[in-house]
C-alpha cells in the first residue's frame, strides 16, 4: 500500500523502475516537469492496480468516499475529473498540482493523460489478451503515451520520433509484463497473448507453478525476442536527438534490453520473481545504444 504522504508515497517509486525516469544530468526544468509526469502515471497505476490504502489521502483528496474507495473504477473516474481540472481550474490532489506548471510551460494535451487512465480502466475490464495485436493496441494506452510525453516535454516531437519511441515503449511494456507474469496472475490477469499460450503449449496452470517448464520458457523467450525486435527498431529514435536528452533516451533502451539479457540469463523463467539486470549490464547496454551498434 501506499505511503500516507500521497506525492512522495508515488514518485518515491521512480528509483524502482526499468528505465531512468529524471536522471541528475538533464537540466532542472526537465527533471521536474518528467518528475510531475512521472507522478502522474504511476498514480493511475496504482489506482488500477489497487495498491492505494483502503480510505487513504488520495480517495479523500479526490472527493471519493470511503464506502466508494474499493470500486476502482469509480477512483479512475474521479482522478479523470480532477485531470480535468489541470486543463481549465485548479485540481485537489497535490500529484496533478503538480503536475500544472508542466502543462502549461510545455502546452501538454489531455490525449496522452487520458490514454493512460483508459489503459486502467481496461484492466478493470479485460484481464485477457486473445493476440498479439491485442496486446499492442492495449499498450498503445498503457505504454506508448509516456514516450509521446517526454517528447513534448523536451520540445523534440515529430512523426517519425513518435513512431520509434511508440516501438521502444511498447516494447518497455512488454518486457514488464515478461518480469510480473506471476504477480499479474495473481491479480488475475494474463498478459501473454492466449494465441501465443496455444502454440507453446502453455495452460494458464503452468504460470502458477514455483518455476517455470519448458513450455512456459519457450514462450517467454519468443515474446521477450519481440520486445527485444521492438527495441531495435526504436533505438535509431536516440540517434536522432543531441546532448543530454540523447543519453536519457539511451537509458530508456538501455534498460529494456538489459532487462530482456536478465530475463534470457534467467534461463526464460520468471516465475519465481522478476528478472532484474544489474548496473554493470545497463551501462554496458547504454554504451552499445549511444554507439548505435544495438
Amino acid at each position: 500500500m501506499r505511503a500516507l504522504d500521497p506525492e512522495r508515497g508515488t514518485l518515491d517509486k521512480a528509483a524502482g523502475e526499468n528505465f531512468p525516469v529524471a536522471p541528475f544530468f538533464l537540466p532542472r526544468a526537465w527533471r521536474t516537469d518528467l518528475m510531475a509526469v512521472y507522478g502522474f502515471a504511476r498514480l493511475v497505476d496504482d489506482i488500477g492496480d489497487g495498491d492505494l490504502a483502503p480510505g487513504g489521502a488520495d480517495a479523500r483528496l479526490l472527493g471519493v468516499s470511503p464506502d466508494e474507495a474499493e470500486d476502482r473504477l469509480v477512483l479512475l473516474d474521479a482522478f479523470e475529473a480532477d485531470l480535468r481540472r489541470v486543463f481549465d481550474s485548479t485540481p485537489r490532489h497535490p500529484l496533478l498540482r503538480r503536475l500544472q506548471p508542466t502543462v502549461r510551460r510545455c502546452s501538454l494535451t489531455p490525449e496522452p493523460f487520458l490514454g493512460l487512465i483508459a489503459a486502467n480502466r481496461q484492466d478493470q475490464l479485460v484481464s485477457r489478451y486473445e493476440t498479439y495485436d491485442d496486446l499492442l493496441a492495449y499498450c498503445k494506452l498503457s505504454a506508448d503515451p509516456v514516450g509521446r510525453l517526454v517528447l513534448a516535454v523536451t520540445g523534440t516531437s515529430t512523426p517519425e520520433r513518435i513512431r520509434r519511441s511508440d516501438m521502444i515503449c511498447t516494447a518497455l511494456q512488454i518486457v514488464e509484463h515478461l518480469q510480473d507474469v506471476a504477480e499479474d496472475l495473481a491479480r488475475d490477469r494474463v498478459y501473454l497473448p492466449a494465441a501465443d499460450m496455444k502454440r507453446f503449449h502453455v495452460r494458464e496452470a503452468d504460470l502458477a507453478g514455483e518455476s517455470a517448464g519448458a513450455s512456459v520458457r519457450a514462450l517467454i523467450a519468443y515474446e521477450a525476442r519481440r520486445a527485444r525486435d521492438l527495441l531495435n527498431e526504436g533505438a535509431p529514435l536516440v540517434g536522432s536527438v543531441h546532448g543530454r536528452l540523447k543519453l536519457l533516451l539511451a537509458g530508456f533502451v538501455a534498460g529494456g534490453r538489459a532487462a530482456v539479457h536478465a530475463i534470457a540469463a534467467a534461463e526464460f523463467d520468471v516465475l519465481p520473481g522478476p528478472p532484474k539486470p544489474g548496473k554493470v549490464r545497463l551501462l554496458r547496454e547504454v554504451g552499445v545504444t549511444l554507439r548505435g551498434e544495438g
